[in-house]
């Protein structure tokens, strides 16, 4: 059976229609595995040292621990990292990262929502900070919302500097978007209809020259094509949560 999409504005919005009952043309996960080296995995099974931002251990850094070390936003429990965001104490969604270093590669990772708040959602992607030009390095996501998948390019879209600089005033003034700025941004990103639930499910998330794979449990709703993505050095791999998420397992991948 073949995936059904429907494709809007040149392109760059996709509703899919039943996602997860496709079989992905090609395991992510097993390409990783056949064609790329493990360079960093994480199962957790260890305690936390604290809440400031080196405490979850293993090379992991919290960049908004130190903003509230009153509070606990990553707690190791029983193997598991189970991340609740203080957002609005420390006036941004918890960022934890990790070095990665590759320019083509991926990630796997086992997560899972708990229900213990409403709207719970998970960004993670890759992440640039030597890059000039490009607002806190932000290079390219995937984003899991409760009725949603979202595949970003930050790089050349809403995080390039001069586009950033031009969008922010249209949006302070509560204005719509010029048509020209409004349609670049538009094939920045590729959406996808998903329903979260609270069990657990393996994402793999690849990066493979200009496109970017999203997988959940060994099927391929989302994929998109876009410079940004092609950036040729992904130095961190980071987590962006603003409530809650829980995370099992992670994998590390470089193909090169």
């Amino acid at each position: 059976m073949k995936s059904a999409f429907t494709a809007f504005v040149a392109g760059a919005f996709f509703i899919c229609s039943s996602a997860f009952s496709q079989t992905t043309p090609r395991d992510d996960a097993s390409w990783l595995r056949a064609h790329g080296t493990l360079i960093f995995q994480d199962a957790f099974e260890r305690e936390e040292t604290g809440t400031g931002a080196k405490a979850i251990g293993n090379g992991w850094n919290s960049a908004t621990a130190d903003r509230v070390p009153h509070l606990k936003m990553a707690d190791l429990d029983g193997g598991i990292l189970k991340i609740s965001s203080a957002s609005k104490e420390a006036g941004h969604a918890a960022h934890i990262h990790h070095e990665a270093g590759f320019t083509d590669g991926g990630a796997v990772v086992r997560f899972k929502f708990p229900g213990l708040n409403k709207g719970e959602s998970l960004q993670l992607g890759f992440v640039d900070r030597e890059t000039k030009g490009i607002h806190a390095g932000h290079l390219c996501y995937g984003i899991l919302s409760p009725t949603s998948v979202t595949l970003i390019d930050h790089k050349t879209g809403v995080m390039n500097l001069d586009i950033r600089n031009r969008r922010q005033g249209f949006l302070d003034r509560k204005e719509p978007l010029p048509a020209d700025l409004d349609a670049l941004l538009k094939t920045k990103q590729v959406f996808v209809p998903w329903m979260s639930d609270t069990e657990w499910h393996e994402l793999v998330l690849v990066t493979e020259g200009d496109e970017l794979r999203l997988s959940l449990d060994g099927k391929l709703p989302a994929k998109h094509r876009s410079e940004g993505f092609a950036h040729p050095v992904k130095r961190w791999f980071s987590f962006l949560v603003p409530n809650t998420v829980w995370i099992d397992d992670v994998k590390l991948f470089k193909v090169r």
